[in-house]
């Protein structure tokens, strides 16, 4: 039997990808979330605690990685986003080898990556689909969450690879301007991979 065709997804914030991935979710597709997986990992008992711990002095409260506490040592500090990084993403790569294993059965899987391109994840997808809006719906979209201020959302941006590259790079690109019409490219995209996978 054929292995599940992965399909990554990606996209900066703001840009609608959460929505696009419980889109997938209600047509049936396993979505393996390097979100979730982050903050299990963060959690008590997570996976990545001690590891941070003794990275990062200060930033685990109540047996849990403190989010806030984390941010501040990676703005006070260039090189702690590396260091960060080296004890992340060999954890998050183990989950997501798991989780395609336990899916194994399925034609197809969605990786949702929010840093897909700048972790060079997208060399375990098949293909890449990147989501998108226009610069000024992504910012008051972010901004209208109430949790984030303008200088926060720019240090973000400056984290993550332009939209122009992403959408450059990817293998598919999907508008999230309406709900009705991302939903529509949804369903065609999948029908178009199961189509060409079958």
């Amino acid at each position: 039997m054929s292995r599940p065709f992965l399909l990554g997804l990606t996209g900066s914030i703001g840009m609608g990808k959460s929505t696009t991935a419980q889109m997938f979710a209600e047509e049936g597709v396993p979505i393996w979330d390097a979100d979730a997986t982050v903050h299990a990992l963060y959690a008590p008992g997570g996976a990545a605690v001690a590891q941070i711990a003794a990275a990062f002095p200060g930033v685990v409260v109540d047996e849990a990685v403190d989010r806030a506490r984390l941010r501040e040592a990676l703005q006070a500090d260039k090189r702690a986003l590396p260091r960060l990084e080296s004890i992340v993403h060999p954890l998050t790569t183990a989950s997501r080898s798991a989780f395609i294993a336990q899916h194994a059965d399925a034609d197809l899987i969605l990786l949702d990556i929010p840093l897909m391109y700048e972790t060079g994840a997208d060399a375990a997808c098949d293909a890449v689909l990147v989501v998108s809006a226009p610069p000024e719906v992504q910012r008051a979209r972010v901004l209208a969450r109430g949790q984030m201020s303008e200088e926060q959302l720019a240090m973000i941006l400056s984290r993550q690879m332009p939209d122009a590259e992403k959408r450059a790079r990817a293998d598919h690109v999907i508008e999230t301007l309406t709900l009705d019409q991302t939903r529509a490219a949804v369903r065609h995209l999948i029908a178009q991979i199961r189509g060409g996978h079958a």
